[in-house]
């Protein structure tokens, strides 16, 4: 099994669920330059020129979220996932996409119009308008985690994985509401995991 990461990005969430799991893998460094990942040799694999990507024999894949299921149900051993037939699954699933699919897009406004794009082509009201969407889905969060450590039954799950990522993501966009108290004493307790502090050194 080889995954292709560059530090900090998508790819960290699938190098964190491979720690918590403790398989074996080989680790491909990319360099966080879209020429490298451009490049017609890393094409070949990765078509959309993104990490991660993660090939397991026969097997080639480009979604984090994805990626996480797949490990989940091939390697886990029901480990950092509810019983499938149980009556917290559902609710697992839908943590695991909003972490992707919903938490990342308003941090993504953000970064690209206050970091990413070139200055001239930044939009202030868009960082706003993100940075106000987050703080929306913070308080969700906030008050889902009322009287428990973990999204899932008070269990560190994958969904807490991703989910997790894009708080790190929203940290170093310097966006976590100060309000959310267990919103970030939930994070702390996260990046106090040694695969977290792995995958994301």
């Amino acid at each position: 099994m080889k995954l292709y990461h560059c530090a900090k990005t998508r790819s960290s969430r699938v190098l964190w669920l491979l720690e918590e799991l403790g398989l074996k893998y080989d680790l491909e460094l990319m360099p966080f330059d879209p020429k490298a990942l451009k490049a017609p040799d890393y094409l070949e694999i990765s078509p959309l020129g993104k990490v991660p990507v993660l090939v397991d024999d026969s097997v080639t894949m480009m979604e984090s979220v994805a990626i996480v299921q797949y490990l989940l149900n091939r390697y886990g051993e029901g480990r950092l996932e509810p019983d499938h037939d149980g009556p917290h699954y559902g609710e697992f699933l839908q943590w695991m996409h909003f972490g992707e699919a919903t938490l990342m897009g308003p941090i993504s406004q953000v970064l690209q119009n206050t970091l990413f794009l070139p200055e001239d082509q930044r939009d202030r009201d868009v960082a706003d308008q993100g940075k106000r969407t987050f703080e929306a889905y913070a308080g969700v969060l906030e008050r889902s985690l009322s009287g428990q450590d973990y999204l899932i039954d008070d269990e560190f799950t994958a969904a807490d994985v991703v989910v997790g990522y894009s708080l790190f993501v929203a940290d170093m966009a310097k966006i976590l509401p100060a309000k959310t108290k267990r919103l970030a004493a939930y994070y702390d307790r996260l990046r106090e995991r040694p695969a977290f502090q792995k995958a994301t050194a």
